[in-house]
């Protein structure tokens, strides 16, 4: 399937974070930022799974990383970065859900 799939994704929440909901109110670590822009530069790449992602989150991530002013100045709100994380959270989990009962 190429890299990203799925279990990347997932995996790379799993790394950072127990619960991505909460993770982003401890400001003195730096683990939330590192999940931000891990989960960027994967939305960027081009893989089978990544063409099934909703094209808003592909969009934000390339526009912050290309240095976007509009776009680094959203997501510069912490509650913005975690609702954007979360949702892309659920949405990959439930591909894979469905993924895992059509095998």
């Amino acid at each position: 399937m190429g890299y990203p799939d799925a279990e990347d994704y997932l995996h790379c929440f799993e790394i950072y974070g127990d619960d991505i909901r909460t993770m982003y109110l401890d400001h003195n670590e730096g683990r939330y930022e590192f999940l931000f822009e891990r989960i960027l530069r994967m939305l960027i790449q081009p893989s089978q799974f990544n063409t099934v992602i909703p094209d808003p989150f592909k969009n934000t991530a390339r526009k912050y990383l290309s240095g976007d002013v509009e776009a680094r100045t959203y997501m510069n709100d912490p509650e913005k970065r975690n609702f954007m994380l979360s949702d892309l959270y659920d949405f990959v989990l439930l591909q894979h859900r469905i993924r895992q009962r059509k095998l």
